[in-house]
């Protein structure tokens, strides 16, 4: 079979990576840095959260960057709370916002108002004038379960646009073939993601870099700049700092893309390959 690489124009034996800083529209602090990741750092993508308290601040700071919709039903922070943008009471933890846990959603939602919320989660963003890139679920929390992983497989085939898959070596702790359930209704999705399992990226860049795959692999970044309101409403604002740091004034991850022979794209090439 015909290779992502090779479907994108490239040589099957070339590492393609998209750098995605994460979290767009979390806070005032997150949008300077997630735009700064993308127009002077290495970040070629990144994911916005609709119900994010600033996303509306995010929206019109936009000029047209590989953006795509983060969709969101946790609300992870102790104290910084955000919720439904829809009528869904079942996605509403009792504390004024969307569920802290994953567990929690599993156990409580209704997959109708979870539909619902993710399919206006897109629409919204669309009508604030984002060119919607791709698809990516907050937390995990979407992908993780069949019957949430189906909401997303249907939103990805109804507006034609790639979705972050777990890479392959997860399979078996999903419990279901997800990537071939994906690739049956024709999703373009990347053949490995860099995953974090915390906010700070600097050490899998450094653990993994060298050691990349042929294909096109994706890694997140959350970057952010620092601030009175980030430390306040973030126990992880350090790694999120260090992240703006990392793909925008360290001088020792350009020098390292380079001699792994790394070529930087976004995710608009994989939506061209999803909408023809």
């Amino acid at each position: 079979m015909t290779s992502l690489a090779e479907r994108l124009g490239y040589r099957p034996d070339e590492k393609l990576l998209i750098i995605t800083a994460d979290d767009l529209g979390l806070c005032h602090s997150a949008n300077v840095g997630v735009f700064e990741a993308l127009r002077s750092g290495l970040a070629t993508s990144a994911s916005l959260m609709v119900p994010g308290p600033w996303a509306r601040e995010a929206a019109a700071r936009y000029r047209g960057e590989d953006v795509g919709v983060q969709l969101t039903v946790n609300a992870e922070h102790e104290l910084y709370r955000w919720g439904p943008i829809t009528h869904a009471p079942s996605l509403l933890g009792g504390d004024g916002g969307f569920p802290k846990t994953a567990d929690d959603v599993w156990d409580h939602a209704d997959l109708d108002e979870v539909r619902r919320e993710c399919r206006s989660q897109i629409e919204r963003a669309i009508l604030w004038g984002f060119d919607v890139s791709h698809l990516s679920a907050h937390l995990d929390t979407l992908v993780l379960r069949p019957e949430f992983f189906d909401v997303c497989v249907d939103l990805a085939v109804e507006f034609g646009l790639p979705l972050r898959m777990l890479g392959p070596e997860l399979e078996d702790y999903l419990g279901f073939p997800a990537r071939q359930l994906a690739a049956d209704e024709g999703i373009v999705f990347t053949d490995h993601l860099l995953r974090v399992p915390q906010v700070g990226s600097r050490a899998a860049f450094e653990a993994h870099l060298d050691h990349l795959e042929p294909g096109v692999t994706e890694v997140l970044v959350h970057p952010a700049v620092d601030s009175p309101e980030l430390r306040s409403l973030a126990t992880d604002w350090a790694a999120r700092v260090d992240d703006l740091a990392l793909v925008t004034t360290d001088p020792g991850l350009p020098k390292a893309l380079e001699a792994a022979g790394v070529t930087r794209i976004g995710f608009r090439p994989l939506r061209q390959l999803a909408r023809a």
